[in-house]
């Protein structure tokens, strides 16, 4: 923060150095924080590009939200574990490990793969509207009868091992803008309906997990909003046959300007 000075008299110049001091600190605790970062894709920032080379196949980025928030806000202690690909069950073999009674502050986008929504969107983009439509209609069963448990158990065991931290769980942005639809090449607009239905009844079932557990959840769909595919800002990457990876994923742009301020915000 810049404070111009302002020459006071004589009589005044104690008291306002006090002021002054004051008006200097932080508005927030955040440099005591100790903050883990878990989950998939989404936090581990694939898309963002800038690619840490230590995290390997994880494909963690230095502009993913984690690594902006960690940047801007000087934590005492962050790691990111979050990694491409994950799911819940991944978060509880090899992720958690990460959190401890010292841990203050827990950020994690996750259900996504366990739905299997990497392969609903190639089922989409490559075969008939009857395919993809019929690929969504699965995952969406699954994230009704399946998903539920999977991430009660997951937020659960984060707890568990984390039980002094706020826990943030972050959900999916839609996918498409639908009132651009007619005018963007690609999926046929009822195919895009039905894949940013089954991202709300994913964000719904993570959502209602979070509600339960006594976490903050933070919703990305209406940062986003205006940003999403067929707009011409959009802050997602359509299908990139030169890096197939990062198809449907957020720019360096959704990372930053969609998921951090949300983050930034759910975290206080």
């Amino acid at each position: 923060m810049r404070i111009t000075r302002v020459i006071f008299s004589a009589a005044v110049a104690a008291s306002c150095a006090s002021v002054a001091l004051i008006a200097t600190l932080p508005a927030h605790a955040a440099s005591t924080a100790s903050y883990v970062a878990l989950g998939d894709s989404y936090s581990s920032g694939v898309g963002a590009g800038n690619y840490i080379s230590s995290s390997g196949s994880c494909d963690r980025s230095t502009n993913a939200y984690p690594e902006q928030w960690a940047s801007s806000n000087s934590p005492a202690a962050f790691v990111s574990v979050a990694c491409s690909g994950a799911t819940t069950s991944d978060v509880l073999s090899s992720q958690v490990s990460a959190l401890s009674h010292s841990t203050t502050l827990v950020s994690i986008t996750i259900g996504g793969n366990d739905a299997g929504f990497s392969s609903v969107m190639e089922t989409c983009v490559l075969w008939t509207t009857s395919s993809c439509l019929s690929a969504v209609s699965n995952a969406e069963t699954f994230i009704a009868q399946q998903l539920p448990a999977l991430l009660n158990n997951t937020l659960q065991t984060i707890r568990n091992d984390a039980p002094n931290a706020k826990i943030v769980v972050l959900d999916y942005p839609e996918l498409y803008d639908l009132s651009k639809s007619s005018s963007c090449i690609g999926l046929s607009t009822q195919d895009r309906t039905a894949l940013n239905q089954g991202a709300d009844q994913l964000d719904q079932a993570i959502a209602t997990a979070a509600a339960a557990n006594h976490d903050t959840f933070a919703d990305v769909r209406g940062q986003f909003a205006g940003h999403e595919i067929c707009d011409s800002s959009s802050w997602l990457h359509s299908v990139d046959i030169l890096d197939i990876s990062s198809s449907y994923h957020p720019t360096a742009s959704g990372q930053e300007l969609g998921y951090l301020p949300v983050f930034t915000s759910a975290a206080g």
